[in-house]
């Protein structure tokens, strides 16, 4: 059960960033950003309870640093994907719009 709250505190971390990123920038709400961020966090969460075992017992500190980590992966992953010119990765890129006209 400790695992699963570890998991949470990184999602929630996750989501907390791509709430503020999204606030911060002042544009339209768009869901498959949003969901890149969830994901990343997810895989954070995951990867962070996995090996919480391996720290010790969980505490409120335990939970702060898994909330932290899953926001930092967010923030980390968000910076990354945009510099490669895809800023929702891991999801697909929107399918571009037919520009000519028959």
């Amino acid at each position: 059960m400790e695992r699963l709250y570890i998991a949470l505190a990184a999602l929630l971390g996750g989501a907390v960033a791509a709430a503020l990123g999204w606030l911060e920038s002042k544009e339209a709400f768009d869901l498959r950003k949003f969901g890149s961020s969830i994901f990343r966090s997810l895989i954070a969460g995951m990867v962070l309870a996995l090996s919480s075992s391996l720290a010790g017992p969980v505490d409120v500190a335990a939970l702060l640093y898994a909330f932290l980590g899953g926001a930092g992966v967010d923030v980390i992953g968000n910076r990354l994907s945009g510099n490669f010119g895809n800023g929702s990765f891991p999801l697909a890129r929107e399918a571009p719009e037919d520009s000519e006209e028959s």
